[in-house]
């Protein structure tokens, strides 16, 4: 069956089946590679993306859902050359270990800060749930905090 899909700002239709996880399609079928499969059920995070701004897991998201929505991967998060400013402080931090499980997060924390630009600690606790197995929670919510202190003229 064929599915269009909006990608980053840019039309792509493919011929997949409607059901097909909207994260194998990104990785596949459109070489998008940096949401990571992490565990296949929708509970770590890995593979968050934002669907009309909104964050999703995407393994769990069939593809054919994602029709008429704007899907936009950590790859198209960035304006350009020019890193969108959670990539920035995750840089700045040094949030990352290892780093599988940071692509998805960043997309977690992007979509907060578009939705609550000076979240709390329990906001972040409740919205946050993506899973980092190198326990660098400290660091994200120190990045967090950081971002929720810069001008609020600043983009999300």
């Amino acid at each position: 069956m064929s599915i269009t899909l909006t990608v980053n700002g840019r039309p792509a239709t493919l011929d997949v089946d409607p059901q097909t996880p909207l994260l194998w399609v990104l990785r596949e079928n459109l070489g998008l590679t940096g949401s990571k499969f992490g565990c296949g059920i929708g509970a770590c995070g890995a593979c968050t993306v934002h669907l009309d701004g909104q964050p999703a897991r995407s393994c769990s998201v069939p593809v054919g859902a994602a029709q008429g929505v704007k899907v936009t991967t950590i790859e198209g998060l960035a304006a350009g050359e020019e890193l969108h400013r959670v990539q920035a402080a995750w840089i700045a931090d040094q949030v990352p270990q290892c780093g599988y499980c940071q692509s998805g997060m960043i997309m977690a924390v992007s979509a907060l800060l578009a939705a609550k630009p000076k979240p709390t600690d329990a906001d972040i606790d409740a919205t946050i749930t993506n899973i980092c197995r190198c326990g660098t929670y400290p660091r994200i919510r120190k990045a967090i905090h950081a971002l929720a202190a810069q001008d609020l003229g600043a983009k999300s």
